[in-house]
């Protein structure tokens, strides 16, 4: 038996609530591991997981600047993988159980998680029966005081958390690759835009009439599903249906933009800190106006900096105002002051601060000296707090721009 703790549950209102164990830090990567192991703690034998995005314009789905969530599913190492795998647990009251439980997940999902026949609660229920159900740490005996339903709401929120941190439109955009009813691109350099930001090959898919319409990222998970670490890793199974050339990325026709310009400057109170609130980027270049720093790590939202330029996971985000300055760059305030690169290599925010340093945007990440890496000696939890540095640590991290 693998080594995990049992959490106590948590009292809520008289009521104790359904947790998820919680699994060792030794825990082996799925499909890595060598001998057998507890499947609360590792995915098995759905080990390769996929986060899956549509671009659908014929209806339009989502966002006109904005890929949409296909979903979450669990293959073998070898790319073959089981289906509905737990016909009990095959709920019909996706939006029910979300509006009871996560809110702001099912707020995010009915803009972002569409189906192309506009029933999105059939869609969802689709991609959690045949999906959701074969995720070994989802199984209801890796929770303690099980409620029904508790996995699934869990199953949506990794999802949409994945979601927001692979925004493929930004990436492409970034490398010229935007959509347009003329110009056609080729396999290579759409797959050396997703690359260059994913760090691994992405299965890229088209239509029958050669149009870009989906995309898969491939990852191994250390830990479980809910709360694990999400590696990248690189595609198993049927690569590509996209032809090498004339590989046509149309608009979506009557699309809506909900992505937030950055030039704004009106102050807006601060959200709270929650994996399932939207993450809007800003397009590449020096940033101007209000908004929040989102860290990512292992593969997902978790948390966000604070005004005095550390890291916290639970609470409220700060507003940070970005100035141009430079070629290209620009500096960041909070409410604490200036904000700098310290003599000790850490983020710092504060009024001793004279000369801010001055930040890039890649158009995906905040970065640094040319790198988009940061570091943490630790995830903080709670009412932690954790430095950020520049110099490599335990927990590597990236900060994306939410511009309010």
């Amino acid at each position: 038996m693998a080594a995990r703790y049992l959490l106590l549950g948590v009292v809520t209102a008289g009521c104790v609530t359904a947790t998820s164990v919680t699994c060792s830090a030794s825990a082996p990567l799925s499909c890595h591991n060598t001998t057998s192991y507890d499947t609360c703690c590792l995915n098995y034998p759905g080990g390769h997981l996929l986060q899956t995005q549509f671009w659908d314009t014929n209806p339009a789905t989502g966002p006109s600047d904005s890929w949409t969530i296909h979903g979450l599913w669990p293959d073998h190492c070898d790319g073959t993988y089981d289906s509905s795998c737990d016909p009990s647990r095959a709920y019909t009251n996706i939006t029910q159980i979300l509006q009871a439980a996560a809110p702001s997940t099912l707020q995010y999902m009915q803009t972002y998680w569409k189906d192309i026949n506009g029933n999105d609660e059939s869609f969802w229920e689709h991609e959690w029966g045949k999906h959701g159900t074969c995720i070994s740490t989802l199984n209801p005996s890796c929770y303690i005081n099980y409620q029904p339903t508790q996995e699934a709401v869990d199953f949506f929120d990794r999802t949409v958390s994945m979601f927001q941190s692979l925004p493929s439109y930004s990436w492409l955009s970034a490398a010229g690759i935007v959509p347009s009813t003329t110009t056609t691109y080729t396999l290579s350099a759409i797959q050396s835009a997703l690359t260059s930001k994913f760090g691994y090959a992405v299965t890229i898919n088209c239509n029958s009439n050669n149009e870009l319409n989906e995309l898969w990222y491939h990852y191994n998970v250390q830990g479980s599903v809910q709360s694990g670490t999400f590696e990248p890793t690189s595609p198993v199974g049927s690569g590509s249906t996209c032809p090498s050339t004339g590989i046509k990325y149309l608009p979506k026709p009557g699309g809506t933009t909900v992505t937030t310009a950055t030039t704004m400057t009106t102050a807006t109170a601060s959200t709270p800190v929650s994996s399932a609130s939207p993450t809007t980027t800003a397009p590449g270049g020096a940033l101007s106006g209000k908004g929040y720093l989102n860290v990512i790590t292992g593969g997902a939202q978790k948390g966000c900096i604070i005004s005095s330029g550390t890291w916290y996971t639970t609470g409220t985000c700060a507003t940070f105002t970005a100035t141009p300055s430079g070629s290209g760059g620009f500096t960041l305030t909070s409410s604490k002051g200036k904000c700098a690169i310290s003599s000790s290599n850490a983020l710092t925010c504060s009024s001793s601060v004279t000369s801010p340093t001055v930040f890039t945007y890649d158009g995906t990440y905040v970065d640094y000296a040319g790198s988009s890496a940061f570091y943490a000696a630790s995830v903080p939890s709670g009412t932690t707090q954790a430095a950020v540095y520049t110099t490599p640590n335990t927990v590597s991290l990236k900060l994306t721009w939410q511009a309010i």
